[in-house]
Formats: structure tokens, C-alpha cells, sequence
């Protein structure tokens, strides 16, 4: 039997993909769960898997080139004697033609011989990972549990649809602790293992492109999601709400923990998810039917590609998770979204975005409305403002403006400045609760 290869859909808003490279050549034995070809989506590069034993007969889509999701980009054959049939089936343009694509949040888990990733839920999942009788887990799952012998049957994951991740494979072997970060100020009564210290990050702003004057240079696919994006998330009504947030307090504390590794990044992802503790709707989302309340608190946190586009990587249950564990993941998730190596969960789970362009030096800005998500803080840099004090007198004090871009159809004027209230509360009043 031939089966054809489609372009499986690895993200809920991609359209098409890119063939970054085959792993596999012509005539190649094929074996089901094993990596046969390399392909970016919108965000990000991804292996994907054979579902059946066979050989790779033809391909239709060379690396470099695209293809519309669902569409062929493959045949493969179950046994040899099939390879010359798929090839004059190939040659003959008789290879199903691409997948009629329905309005749909997500395709199923699996289309046709290829490993599509699910999709992703806001809401998190507690189903079991297995999908019509099919483990399901990522690549670097598989590749970890095969190195630390790790029975993916015993993981309950915590991706999209249960998908076990590779974070569920260390946190089985323990190899992920989450160790509560203890206060600033509390004495030590025994000696405890500190995070390496590593220097805080330098941002730097992407270099520009080199082009030839009058040149069209065409959008990558990165670059075409977000024109995708931003054209579908103009349609949500949207309004904006100021808020000016003195950082004396917070600067002190980031002075002490920084030598520790933790970064203004995690501080600020920290002090959003405490506040919207407070605030569940704006941690929330329109649809259709109501309001969709999320289950947890994910901030995603803008990150500039350098080869041009924006991708947000999640820290996922920011406010339970300690600051020391969360600036790690950050370090980690920043690292390997440039890298082009995030799994969908980990750049598509977002519930509330952080846009902070105050660490290049601007002051203050508007951020658009991420699509599936009801609110954004734009964020702007700290400086020192001369203001005047309770006495009537004149100090100085460093600021920042902060602008938060909320979904109208679902959060009001109130409830955004309630949680500007409370963020600027934390950050003025007591950032020392960051740290617990």
C-alpha cells in the first residue's frame, strides 16, 4: 500500500510550512515514531514522525520549498516492490491533493503518515496521554525518556491534549526540582545549594538587514504568521489604560537577587501573575459562547528573531512557580526560541503577554492585542523623574509608564486599572513577595 505524506498542521494558526530538511532520502527504510523530515511552522522548527513501516518513495516538496497544510509533500511505499508504483504515481500528478482546510481551532492529532502536533489549549490538560491507542509526546520527550529509560506509559503529560513533554520526563526522574525561593532577608540555618550565578543579559536590538535599495525582499514564515496575527486580532475591539509605577523598590531588590541569576524579566512576569491572581478576566478570552476563564496563569513574554519576526515564549504557572525556577526557564525558553527549538506548548499557551521594549531605552508605547488572549502590558523604561513628595516637596524617583491593550467585548475600563492598582502595589509597596 502507498501512503501519501501530508503537510501536517503544527500550530492552530499555521497555514503552510516550510521544508527545513529530509531526514530521510529516496528509497530510505522508514520506521513508525522515527524523525523523517524537519519542518518550520510559524514559529518554529519541528521533527516530524512516520505513523507506518515502509520506505520513502517520492518526495514531493524539496527542503526549502513550501507547501500548504495539507497538502502532499511525500509518498511512502510499504514494501520495495512498491517504490517504482508510488514514483510513477508521483510522475502521473496522481498524489491526493491537499486537504480541504474547515475553520477549525485545530486538525486532529494525527493526518495521514505523519506525527501533526495537537493543539494547543489556554486551559492546560489533565487527559492521558494517549490518543485512539497512540502515545503522544514530543520528540524531545522520546529522545529524553530513551536516554534516562524512562517509561512514557507511566508520565501523565502536561501539554495540549496531555502530550508529554520533556519537562514531564525530568520531573519523573527528578531532574527538574522546584525548590522554593526563601526571602532576601530570611537567615540561613543550613547550607543550601544556590542557582549558578550567571550575568544578566545584555539586550541588544536585531541588526538591520542588509538589502539592495528598491528591493522587495520576500516575508519569512515567521514574518507572515504575525502579519496573520495582527490582521485577525484588529478585528476584537480594543482599548488602552496608562499606568505610571514607581520602581525604586523593585530596582533595590533586583540589585540583591541578580548575582543569583534572576532577571527583570522573571521579576516582572512574577508581579503580572500575582496580579492577575486578583483579576481573573483579564487573564481570560473572548469567545463566542462567553468568557473563557483560564485554568492557570501563563505569561508570555515577547522575544525579537533575529532574522526578523517575534515569537513569545510562556512561563507557564508564573504565579506558582518560585523566581529563581522562573528565570531559568526564561534563560532556557529565550535561548532555544532563537534557536527555533520551542514545542508549540511553549510558545501557544499564553494567557496574558508581556511586551517590554523599556529595556532598549523607550518610555512609553501601545501594544496590539494578541489573537486568543484579552489583555497585553506594554511596558516602558525606568527612569529617575523629579515628582513631588506627600510633604509638598520635590525628589526624585525612578518610573516607568506601563499601557495595557485589553479585549472591550469581555474587560471594562475597571477592571484594568483595578489590576494596574495592584500590579503598581506589588512593585511600589512589596516586591519582597516576589521572592516567596
Amino acid at each position: 500500500m502507498i501512503h501519501d505524506i501530508f503537510m501536517p498542521a503544527l500550530s492552530s494558526t499555521m497555514t503552510e510550512g516550510k521544508i527545513v530538511s529530509w531526514v530521510k532520502s529516496p528509497g530510505d527504510k522508514v520506521v513508525k515514531g522515527e524523525t523523517v523530515v524537519v519542518v518550520e511552522s510559524d514559529k518554529a522548527d519541528m521533527d516530524v514522525e512516520s505513523f507506518f513501516d515502509g520506505y520513502l518513495a517520492v518526495i514531493i516538496v524539496n527542503a526549502g520549498e513550501e507547501a500548504p497544510v495539507g497538502a502532499p509533500i511525500a509518498l511512502v511505499a510499504e514494501t520495495e516492490a512498491e517504490i517504482q508504483q508510488a514514483q510513477a504515481q508521483a510522475s502521473s500528478g496522481q498524489a491526493s491533493a491537499p486537504a480541504p482546510q474547515e475553520a477549525q481551532p485545530a486538525p486532529e492529532p494525527a493526518m495521514a503518515a505523519f506525527a501533526s502536533t495537537p493543539a494547543s489549549s489556554n486551559a492546560g490538560s489533565s487527559a492521558p496521554s494517549q490518543t485512539n491507542g497512540r502515545l503522544v509526546a514530543s520528540p524531545r520527550a522520546k529522545k529524553l525518556a530513551k536516554e534516562l529509560g524512562v517509561d512514557l506509559k507511566t508520565i501523565r503529560g502536561s501539554g495540549p491534549h496531555g502530550r508529554i513533554t520533556g519537562e514531564d520526563v525530568e520531573q519523573a526522574v527528578g531532574k527538574a526540582p522546584q525548590p522554593a525561593a526563601q526571602p532576601i532577608s530570611a537567615p540561613v540555618s543550613a547550607p543550601t545549594p544556590q542557582p549558578t550565578p550567571q550575568p544578566a543579559p545584555v539586550p541588544a536590538v536585531a541588526a538591520p538587514v542588509s538589502v539592495a535599495p528598491g528591493e522587495v525582499v520576500p516575508f519569512n514564515t515567521l514574518q507572515k504568521a504575525v502579519v496573520q496575527n495582527m490582521m485577525a486580532s484588529m478585528q476584537a475591539p480594543m482599548f488602552r489604560v496608562g499606568y505610571t509605577i514607581t520602581t525604586d523598590a523593585l530596582d533595590d531588590l533586583y540589585k540583591k537577587v541578580k548575582s543569583k541569576g534572576v532577571t527583570m524579566s522573571a521579576l516582572l512576569a512574577k508581579a503580572v501573575a500575582l496580579s492577575l491572581q486578583k483579576h481573573p478576566v483579564v487573564n481570560a478570552s473572548y469567545t463566542e459562547k462567553g468568557i473563557q476563564y483560564n485554568s492557570s496563569i501563563n505569561i508570555a513574554v515577547a522575544v525579537a528573531m533575529p532574522d526578523g519576526g517575534l515569537i513569545t515564549p510562556v512561563l507557564r504557572n508564573a504565579d506558582q512557580t518560585d523566581l529563581y525556577s522562573l528565570s531559568r526557564q526564561w534563560k532556557d525558553l529565550v535561548d532555544r526560541a532563537r534557536a527555533k527549538q520551542l514545542q508549540p506548548e511553549e510558545y501557544s499557551t499564553g494567557t496574558f503577554t508581556i511586551s517590554n521594549l523599556g529595556m532598549f531605552g523607550v518610555d512609553r508605547f501601545d501594544a496590539i492585542l494578541p489573537v486568543g488572549q484579552g489583555s497585553i502590558l506594554a511596558i516602558g523604561a525606568s527612569r529617575p523623574q523629579v515628582v513631588a513628595t506627600p510633604e509638598g516637596l520635590l525628589g526624585v524617583k525612578r518610573q516607568m509608564t506601563v499601557n495595557i491593550t485589553c479585549d472591550h467585548r469581555i474587560i471594562y475600563g475597571a477592571d484594568a486599572a483595578g489590576f494596574l492598582q495592584d500590579l503598581a502595589k506589588i512593585i511600589e509597596t512589596d516586591p519582597q513577595s516576589l521572592t516567596l
